[in-house]
């Protein structure tokens, strides 16, 4: 799946770049049994401070793309947040697993980005 990725700078491309890196932290598998998805972002969070920071390096990089795509300041500093939340709480060794798994800063992220695109740009909406 990775290796189709698009690498331009239009926001179609960006799109389907940041929801597949979504996929990939937030929701790689589905918990048997449940409904809930766990992701590359809670199992780091099991390797104390390495794990958190290489899992916020993601989440920037997820902001930078968006950047890539012209949003405000304001909607970044935002996004900033998110993953610096989810870097502090990931900063607890073993235990921070736990809201790390409810609080998906890069899901938020990705909320806020597909807000931007649906209103700046309509046609890299997906329907289905």
């Amino acid at each position: 799946m990775l290796e189709s990725l698009p690498v331009g700078r239009d926001p179609a491309a960006v799109r389907v770049r940041l929801e597949a890196m979504e996929r990939v932290m937030e929701g790689l598998v589905t918990i048997p049994g449940t409904n809930r998805k766990l992701g590359l972002d809670v199992i780091l969070d099991l390797v104390p401070v390495a794990g958190p920071t290489i899992a916020a390096v993601v989440g920037a990089w997820l902001v930078f793309e968006a950047r890539n795509l012209h949003m405000s300041k304001l909607q970044m500093a935002r996004m900033f947040g998110n993953v610096g939340i989810d870097w502090a709480l990931g900063l607890i060794p073993f235990i921070g697993a736990v809201p790390d798994f409810f609080f998906r800063s890069n899901t938020r992220n990705l909320r806020i980005i597909r807000r931007h695109l649906d209103k700046h740009h309509p046609a890299t909406a997906v329907i289905g």
